[in-house]
């Protein structure tokens, strides 16, 4: 399933770089101060997946302080049965590799864009993770809490008179705390790195 999410991805981020236009300036007359927008990571939540359903949902809320400095706020919900380590490859969500159960996540995330040239930013998400381990037999066996810090690379693609925006990115993704975890799950994870790199990333997004 994760692959099929990241085919769509990259093709909506090679349709996205057929428009590409400059980034914003303050005389510029279509200039919005504040966007909510979302991912289009959530169409995973339409690949069929009876084994490990993502249940992904995502809203962003943003505000530029300058056209080059953009703060906003990250609420996330999500489900996931494999350890966070596993790289893209034959072992990422594969049988045998997954945890004894799955996690289910309530994330509150605080995010910073800066705007260097035209479109290009560098990015840093600060994601507090609260989350719930289920066993085998979907029960509840811990209470468990993460803090993800993720660091992006990616392009702002201006639509419709900036009435919309594209946001394709790429990030590294690691995890400096991390508390509570289940022994079996701590197994799971043991073999694998405590980050995950070359993340996609495909933001869209309203700016009012």
């Amino acid at each position: 399933m994760q692959k099929k999410i990241l085919f769509v991805c990259l093709v909506l981020m090679t349709i996205s770089t057929l428009h590409l236009k400059a980034q914003y300036a303050k005389q510029d007359s279509t200039y919005k101060k504040y966007f909510i927008g979302s991912t289009f990571l959530m169409l995973g939540n339409f690949i069929p997946n009876d084994r490990n359903p993502p249940h992904f949902i995502q809203l962003n809320v943003g505000y530029r302080i300058t056209p080059k400095n953009v703060v906003f706020l990250e609420l996330k919900r999500s489900r996931f049965a494999y350890p966070l380590g596993i790289p893209w490859g034959k072992s990422f969500d594969a049988p045998g590799e997954n945890y004894p159960g799955h996690v289910r996540q309530n994330v509150l995330g605080v995010a910073y864009n800066r705007f260097w040239w035209k479109g290009l930013y560098t990015g840093v998400h600060a994601m507090n993770a609260f989350q719930k381990y289920y066993d085998e037999d979907n029960e509840k066996i811990a209470n468990g809490y993460t803090l993800f810090m993720t660091y992006r690379l990616g392009y702002q693609v201006k639509l419709f008179k900036n009435r919309f925006f594209i946001e394709p990115s790429i990030g590294l993704t690691h995890w400096p705390v991390k508390t509570n975890t289940p022994q079996s799950f701590e197994l799971a994870e043991s073999k694998w790195p405590e980050f995950f790199g070359f993340e996609p990333g495909l933001h869209f997004g309203f700016n009012f």
